[in-house]
């Protein structure tokens, strides 16, 4: 399980060091997806297969399915943890993500968000946790 937010900045060549913490639990590869809100979602390879199993479920004649196989499956990209404990994250995603140089890396349970600091910033600063459990009233939330 991934816990924590770190912050860290990517190189000129698109690389990010990855916290040891995260490092450790990923293994030397790794699945990286254009993510909801702006982020990109981390997987361990299992994670990703399981994630992946549910979407080759969805039924191919709905449309709105297809376009959730799409939007996670198109950018999907196999990364690796180099000795230096970095890894590159694609040209593609970080272009969708917006990320220039400074990222928040935050663990989230099962998978890994990367943001750029300023999209970061922008959908966490507007929450409203509330609002947030009230909708999910009726899902076995209970704390």
């Amino acid at each position: 399980m991934f816990y924590g937010s770190y912050k860290n900045t990517l190189d000129t060549k698109g690389r990010l060091i990855v916290p040891k913490a995260f490092r450790e639990q990923l293994g030397e590869q790794f699945m990286v997806t254009r993510g909801l809100d702006g982020c990109l979602f981390v997987f361990p390879v299992e994670e990703w297969n399981i994630f992946e199993e549910k979407l080759s479920k969805l039924p191919l004649t709905n449309k709105e399915a297809r376009k959730v196989v799409r939007f996670f499956a198109t950018g999907a990209t196999l990364c690796e943890i180099d000795k230096q404990g970095r890894a590159l994250i694609p040209e593609m995603l970080r272009e969708f993500a917006g990320m220039t140089k400074e990222v928040v890396i935050d663990g989230s349970m099962k998978r890994i968000e990367l943001w750029s600091r300023e999209k970061y910033i922008e959908a966490t600063a507007a929450d409203d946790i509330d609002a947030s459990m009230e909708a999910l009233d009726g899902l076995d939330i209970d704390l």
